[in-house]
């Protein structure tokens, strides 16, 4: 089979979490219940008209401003016209000739190597409503039909599914950390369509297919590289590609036609006659600008400067959460490596346990905050410090209680370890000579025994340095 390039461009449609609709004053809320969230306006009432969110227009340019789009002073909102149950207009309002957003771009890293992903547009619109099936047959809740959207358009940059999904990890990251949507892949609020193709190295680029509708990394990993695959498989046996809308199953791991795809012309675009263009003044985009918290990149070298390494800072910037949580941390226990290296080890591995690919820290920054400082003052060792970690990664307990009902404070007497050690000395001579010959690993040996002699309590550092001092 000969060598086959995979061209991949993604569109990220992510809800804004505005409190209001788009077009309506209407609830934008998750979870209520169904057709309760609803007006004349978003149900497309004939004579309702629509007004437009001043808080999702400066969400959109937020966002917009984060990843160096160049925000248009003059955007169009049209409709988009095409039937569907859940869109109770027949149409949707988006922006296809004059978008809010265009350029811009993310740099991504995988296996090491930088590469950056260009960005066509980031746009405005509406979200459709949600269909509902089941045995009795497909129910519409038109609670978030008008709910803000931003459409993040990438140019067809990424070339495996492994930078596809490192971009919408560093795409929902930057997300996060602007504030403007909460991304929650298992509520729909952000949704991926993957459009794929390939060809041979000098060739022109091949027919696409668009896979609709993917909510997890996992899923776009596999339905990339199944798709990839499949195409490659068509054109080696003869057949075209057929540009067409695809859907993943995520059980069966394949893909299905659905229906032919669309083009632009297709939905016969025109401006809404109900919405005048949205003009932006320099002056309003600036104010906009002012409010950019701080974003992964900035943070990395505010924790460069802390000591931390570049891979470490790099870590727990990752997610936004992780880095509030880190900083809050560090408000009530100010040993930014010394939390680092808490957080990258025994936070990360809790976290990498969870299936869910959205990740929550459970326990809380000052019950952390004291545990650490009680490790690091050589209260309790770092066993004792797992065991209590435990615990407070489960619910929300004081550590300094637990210590005492638990009896993990740690043994720092050094005339009562000594008394313990000089037995222990005494009963292995080999492990006294292997140690004097210079096996250093034998003195985990002696700690561990200690250890075992005081249930755990003795300080491992005290207990090394008295061995040393019994054998010479």
């Amino acid at each position: 089979m000969s060598a086959y390039n995979t061209v991949i461009g993604l569109e990220v449609h992510s809800e804004l979490n505005t409190k209001t609709k788009c077009f309506c004053a209407c609830k934008n809320e998750f979870g209520d219940k169904p057709n309760t969230n609803c007006c004349p306006v978003c149900t497309a009432m004939p004579g309702a008209l629509p007004v437009l969110n001043r808080d999702a227009v400066e969400r959109a340019i937020l966002m917009g401003l984060a990843v160096g789009c160049k925000i248009n002073n003059y955007s169009v909102f049209e409709r988009k016209n095409y039937f569907y149950p859940d869109l109770s207009k027949a149409y949707q309002i988006s922006q296809l000739e004059y978008p809010l957003c265009v350029g811009g771009g993310l740099e991504i890293e995988v296996d090491g190597k930088k590469k950056f992903i260009r960005l066509d547009r980031i746009h405005l619109e509406e979200d459709a409503g949600k269909l509902i099936h089941d045995n009795a047959g497909t129910l519409v809740d038109y609670n978030r039909g008008g709910v803000p959207l931003i459409e993040i358009v990438s140019k067809p940059d990424m070339n495996s599914a492994e930078e596809a999904v490192a971009y919408l990890q560093k795409l929902r990251s930057t997300l996060l950390y602007v504030g403007v949507s909460d991304c929650k892949m298992q509520e729909g609020s952000i949704r991926f369509d993957v459009n794929i193709s390939v060809n041979k190295e000098g060739e022109p680029l091949g027919t696409r297919t668009e896979l609709k509708n993917l909510n997890s990394f996992k899923a776009v990993l596999r339905a990339i590289k199944y798709e990839s695959n499949r195409q490659i498989e068509e054109l080696e046996a003869g057949r075209p590609i057929i540009q067409e809308t695809r859907r993943w199953d995520d059980e069966k791991g394949k893909t299905y036609s659905m229906r032919s795809k669309e083009d632009s012309q297709d939905y016969r675009y025109f401006p809404d006659p109900d919405l005048i263009p949205l003009e932006v003044s320099e002056e309003y985009i600036e104010r906009i600008r002012a409010k950019l918290p701080k974003l992964s990149h900035q943070r990395v070298q505010e924790y460069l400067s802390m000591g931390l390494s570049e891979q470490d800072a790099t870590l727990i910037t990752q997610e936004r959460s992780y880095a509030d949580f880190f900083e809050a941390v560090l408000k009530l226990f100010n040993e930014p490596k010394f939390v680092c290296n808490w957080i990258t080890a025994e936070v990360f591995k809790k976290l990498n346990a969870i299936e869910d690919e959205e990740r929550t820290i459970s326990v809380k920054p000052e019950n952390l905050a004291v545990m650490l400082k009680m490790y690091k003052q050589g209260e309790i060792n770092q066993a004792g410090a797992r065991k209590i970690f435990d615990i407070i990664w489960e619910k929300d307990v004081d550590p300094v209680k637990l210590v005492d009902e638990l009896g993990l404070k740690q043994m720092n007497d050094a005339g009562a370890l000594k008394e313990v050690l000089v037995k222990i000395v005494n009963d292995n001579p080999k492990a006294v000579k292997e140690l004097k010959d210079g096996n250093e690993k034998t003195m985990a040996f002696f700690v561990g025994q200690a250890m075992r002699a005081t249930q755990g309590k003795a300080n491992p550092k005290m207990v090394a340095d008295i061995v040393k001092e019994l054998i010479k």
